[in-house]
Order: C-alpha cells, then structure tokens, then sequence
C-alpha cells in the first residue's frame, strides 16, 4: 500500500512539472515570437488598406455604370409610364 501512494505521488509530482514546464515553453515561445508578430504587423496593415481601396474602386465603377444605365432606361420607359397613367 505504502508503494502505491508513493507511487500515486510521484505521478502528481511529475504532473506538475510537466505543467510548469509547458507553461515556461508558453512564455518562451510567446516572448520569441512577438518581435516577429511586430515586424508583420506593417505587412497586415498594407494588405487590408489595398482590400479596402479595390473595394471602394469596385463601388465606385459599379455605380458610374449603373447610373448611365439608369438614365437610358428612365428616358426609353418614360413614355411608356406616362401613357399607361393617362389610360
């Protein structure tokens, strides 16, 4: 009996040292890693104005076509609407 609780207390000593060691490789990897999550930052900011400046282009074109074609149509289907209304 003696030997199993030595050995059930071995087993949680060596638990926690197991923790405590991913913890420490957390950190590390954590301290390691930030310069270079600093040096990509620049990277990530450039990429989302460029999405954002071929959105706003997108729109912006979208719109110059569709208010040419809005004109056509208005000027083609006006006559139409005003005799349907005097009918």
């Amino acid at each position: 009996m003696m030997t199993l609780f030595a050995l059930a207390a071995g087993f949680v000593m060596l638990c926690i040292v197991a923790v405590i060691g991913i913890a420490l490789i957390k950190v590390a990897f954590k301290l390691v890693l930030l310069p270079l999550k600093l040096l990509v930052l620049p990277f990530i900011l450039i990429a989302v104005i460029v999405k954002v400046v071929l959105v706003l282009a997108l729109g912006v074109t979208l719109v110059a076509i569709l208010i040419p074609a809005i004109i056509l149509g208005t000027i083609f289907v006006g006559p139409f609407l005003i005799l349907a209304a005097v009918r």
